[in-house]
């Protein structure tokens, strides 16, 4: 049976096809049977952890705790530099020039990625807006949310600031980013389960040494990462408890 490898569904189109490229190198690399399967939402990949199909996964911030506290996933490596960062995004014609600018019951275009929907209200706060005093517009991905706010179907849309940096500069002309975060310390995580933990320490130097050599560095290239660092123990507890004093505002 291969090990079962998923990446969080709010990585940029732009890197499916790197993420295929990057399955098939660590395959090669480590000698493990390993096998890409990604997921079109939250919801069903979360459904594909609970049900212990998943071996190795490219986490968001918001699932850690599950994958280390419930699930026992160890942390392996963090891309250098990949903070992740929500920003909140208006239509360029847009007369909010500010987060207070935005009236009670504006409409918040969102994906289901809960860590930057979450950075996102934390901002929103600044202007006393919250889940109760808001409608959101749920949408598939980061290419509808820019859609609703160009065809003036939203107000305002938070957005993974990866995901808005890699659109068309013909969809950024159209719109303007109103607030971007900079917490800095939240970020993704290539993550191991148990079937695989006692290769951990093999597995992580081999990921830490991709960029020393040039078919490494090439697939790197193809995810848009320099180098990958080291994520322990520690670092991930920190985390995640930095995301729990989010979500619960304590």
């Amino acid at each position: 049976m291969p090990n079962i490898f998923t990446v969080s569904p709010d990585f940029t189109p732009s890197h499916l096809s790197g993420w295929y490229i990057f399955n098939t190198w660590l395959q090669r690399a480590t000698n493990e049977p390993i096998r890409l399967t990604l997921y079109d939402n939250f919801f069903n990949q979360r459904q594909a952890i609970e049900e212990d199909v998943i071996d190795l996964i490219y986490a968001n911030p918001y699932d850690a705790a599950m994958l280390v506290r419930d699930k026992n996933f160890q942390p392996l490596v963090k891309p250098e530099g990949g903070h992740d960062e929500a920003i909140l995004v208006v239509n360029v014609d847009s007369q909010v020039q500010d987060v207070a600018d935005l009236k009670t019951y504006s409409i918040v275009a969102v994906t289901d990625d809960p860590d930057v929907t979450m950075m996102g209200m934390i901002m929103l706060e600044a202007g006393d807006l919250d889940n109760n005093n808001v409608r959101f517009l749920p949408c598939m991905n980061y290419v509808l949310v820019a859609k609703q706010l160009i065809q003036g179907n939203a107000n305002v849309g938070i957005f993974l600031a990866e995901a808005f940096d890699d659109m068309s500069n013909f969809v950024k002309k159209q719109l303007r980013v109103l607030v971007r975060g900079q917490i800095g310390i939240i970020h993704h995580s290539l993550m191991m389960g148990s079937k695989l933990q006692e290769k951990h320490d093999q597995i992580q130097r081999i990921l830490l040494d991709m960029n020393n050599n040039d078919k490494g560095r090439k697939v790197l290239e193809s995810l848009g990462f320099e180098q990958w660092l080291v994520v322990d123990d520690e670092e991930m507890e920190f985390m995640i408890d930095l995301m729990d004093t989010l979500v619960t505002g304590d």
